[in-house]
């Protein structure tokens, strides 16, 4: 059995929540349910709370005209008595703490690039594996969950029983790539998602989190399918790896929004 490095946990570290929609907002708080107090959460989203939010995600009449990374951290910061930063500017712009996860629950190709390049850039240069980078993605009653760090395919051998590095999510799944930034949001089109996508999907995030910080994460991807009842997990095989790379664009079903 082979798992996931977690050495950034052996000292201070972050988790930052990229999109504080109907996946990234239920999945922010409970983050920070379990985040020991050393850890710092931030979150980032450049959206404001509409109307029309208030009735798949985790805002409330008073929060309208707000930004959603505002008002979810202030709102965290309160009831679980820890500091939580945010930011109202796009993830290229803004400052993301490390070492530690990046938990991205944007619905576009563009902002999956933006993580990716910050990555890809060397912002994330430190001793040892700097950061995860969760991925979580929708559609109607089905999505996954994707996980990686690198675009080098030598730096994905274990050592031992311990993989330090896996392809970033947007290299496993090029499709995500080519989503263009919707017209409408999540909420007006809601008879297009089922009630519970976004909490089941915000659970499966909350658990690789948690079995990142512990050590105790085998897997590459998660993919759940609310129709059929079913939940796949991937573990991270050298077998496994190496399929993913060789995975062509398009061969997999396509997500729709987060």
């Amino acid at each position: 059995m082979y798992r996931l490095d977690n050495r950034f946990a052996d000292r201070p570290f972050a988790v930052t929540v990229v999109g504080c929609g109907g996946t990234g907002g239920f999945a922010a708080e409970g983050i920070c349910r379990l985040l020991p107090q050393q850890a710092k959460l931030v979150l980032i989203d450049l959206d404001r709370v509409e109307e029309r939010n208030l009735t798949r995600q985790c805002f409330y009449r008073e929060d309208l005209g707000k930004f959603k990374s505002e008002v979810l951290a202030q709102r965290l910061a309160r009831e679980f008595d820890r500091l939580v930063g945010y930011s109202t500017l796009p993830v290229r712009m803004a400052e993301i703490p490390y070492p530690g996860l990046i938990i991205g629950c944007v619905d576009n190709g563009p902002a999956r690039q933006d993580i990716h390049a910050l990555i890809r850039n060397g912002l994330y240069s430190y001793p040892g594996p700097a950061v995860w980078w969760v991925d979580a993605g929708n559609g109607d009653d089905f999505g996954q969950v994707l996980i990686g760090n690198t675009e080098t395919i030598a730096a994905c051998t274990p050592e031992k029983d311990i993989y330090h590095a896996l392809p970033l999510p947007t290299l496993q799944r090029p499709d995500l790539l080519n989503q263009a930034p919707r017209g409408r949001d999540c909420a007006e089109i809601a008879e297009e998602q089922g009630p519970t996508i976004n909490l089941a999907m915000a659970a499966l995030v909350v658990e690789v989190v948690h079995r990142l910080i512990t050590g105790t994460c085998t897997w590459v991807q998660l993919y759940i399918d609310l129709k059929a009842g079913t939940l796949v997990s991937v573990p991270a095989t050298p077998a496994s790896i190496k399929s993913i790379w060789g995975i062509k664009k398009g061969k997999r079903k396509e997500v729709i929004h987060e």
